[in-house]
């Protein structure tokens, strides 16, 4: 038997993930702000992004109404979640940490997803690509924090910073990695 592509491709590349009957966290009835009635099921063990056009309810949804729902359940402090009808497979999850994009010290490179070492397992996978092992990349050719990885215009940053005499600062996007931060 033939296994699906998705999950061929993964253990080709020594990621075992197998999703498995009853391993998800669904949210039913969301009806925060500009979410009408909304279910959610989300796939547990796996990464996950939610996504959509401005104003669509994804912010809502994860930080008005799942994060604080989930606390909740774990008997933690919080605000009261947004509006939800049910909440099932909460009990699968241990523990639950809202990590957001905001830089956690002076520079951009030092978020928390660098912080709490989640982009070490995703440069990691890149480094198995047939191509990345072809040319003899490591992990840190993935990395805008690194010597090798990092966007030698912008250090990877992503833009430039003019200082303007006597108006505020410009940052303008990097002309070289158009803000992507990693070297071609």
């Amino acid at each position: 038997m033939s296994q699906p592509a998705a999950q061929g491709a993964s253990a080709a590349h020594g990621v075992v993930a197998v999703a498995t009957a009853n391993r998800w966290l669904e949210l039913r009835g969301a009806a925060e702000h500009n979410l009408k009635n909304l279910d959610v099921r989300i796939p547990l063990k796996r990464l996950v992004c939610v996504t959509g056009v401005s104003g669509s309810g994804k912010s809502t949804l994860i930080e008005d109404v799942l994060y604080p729902a989930l606390l909740k359940y774990h008997g933690k402090p919080t605000e009261a979640p947004g509006e939800f009808a049910g909440l099932t497979g909460a009990e699968l999850i241990d523990d639950v940490v809202m990590v957001d994009q905001n830089p956690i010290g002076r520079t951009t490179r030092s978020n928390p997803a660098s912080y709490v070492g989640a982009f070490d397992a995703i440069r990691a996978l890149f480094a198995t690509e047939p191509a990345a092992q072809e040319r003899k990349y490591g992990a840190g050719t993935f990395s805008f924090n690194s010597g090798n990885g990092r966007c030698p215009a912008c250090n990877g940053n992503g833009f430039e910073h003019v200082e303007m005499q006597f108006l505020s600062d410009v940052y303008l996007r990097c002309p070289d990695c158009n803000g992507r931060r990693l070297s071609r």
